[in-house]
């Protein structure tokens, strides 16, 4: 990924990144010259540059009598990042307290998610559930999807002493610790896994292109899958 790209990462938009790595590049500019090489017009170059001054971004000097813009430090971005940070934090609690309200008033739901992104957050959810964690049809694509990420999760859940019980379709080809596994007396590979934690179900499907879930948060579909997963536990084999 190019350097363009990482700065809208970090919350610019595109002419800003445009303007940004420009000036990196080519130091000290006037508003011509960065019009040129960027090909934004110059009326947006005076728009976009007034928006990263006011960020911090980019400064300017006169030099016979003409405005030269030039990038700041990058390390004005981190600078950024712990303001917004320091920011968020403060109306944290408020921001708390209205979610809460919110999900008392909605105690049953069905959310839904897609990409990496959307998967952590149902499992980052079981961590703040801190209960039992049954999983149903678990198979290694899970592992090569979120590897890295999985990592993390198990030391976490470890940390936080939260037990485990897997039925899996395959021979997990990873360690898994504070989990007992067991395995379908017939191998049935399947990229789809259910997990069952409080009152919340997650019906995950593993793809390496489009992964996806759906999560239920209702006490009777959760002991439904719940009886289910003991009935299975049962037959199952170490």
């Amino acid at each position: 990924m190019n350097i363009k790209e990482q700065i809208k990462k970090a919350g610019l938009t595109e002419n800003e990144a445009l303007v940004y790595q420009a000036l990196l590049e080519m130091g000290p500019k006037n508003a011509g010259i960065i019009s040129r090489r960027t090909g934004l017009h110059r009326r947006v170059i005076y728009d976009v540059t007034d928006r990263l001054i006011k960020k911090g971004l980019i400064g300017y000097i006169i030099e016979n009598n003409k405005r030269l813009f030039k990038a700041s430090s990058p390390k004005r971005f981190l600078e950024i990042i712990e303001e917004e940070k320091t920011n968020i934090n403060e109306i944290m609690p408020n921001m708390l307290e209205l979610f809460n309200q919110q999900k008392e008033k909605q105690r049953d739901d069905t959310m839904f998610f897609k990409g990496k992104e959307g998967l952590k957050s149902i499992f980052e959810d079981q961590l703040a559930e801190k209960k039992e964690i049954l999983i149903l049809g678990a198979n290694n694509l899970a592992y090569e999807i979120l590897d890295i990420y999985f990592h993390w999760f198990d030391k976490k859940r470890q940390e936080s002493k939260i037990k485990t019980r897997i039925i899996f379709n395959e021979k997990p080809k990873r360690k898994i610790n504070l989990a007992e596994i067991k395995y379908l007396p017939e191998k049935q590979s399947s990229p789809l896994a259910v997990n069952i934690y409080g009152d919340k179900v997650a019906i995950i499907l593993w793809s390496k292109e489009r992964p996806f879930a759906i999560l239920i948060k209702q006490e009777e579909i959760a002991q439904g899958y719940r009886k289910y997963f003991e009935m299975l536990w049962k037959i199952a084999k170490k």
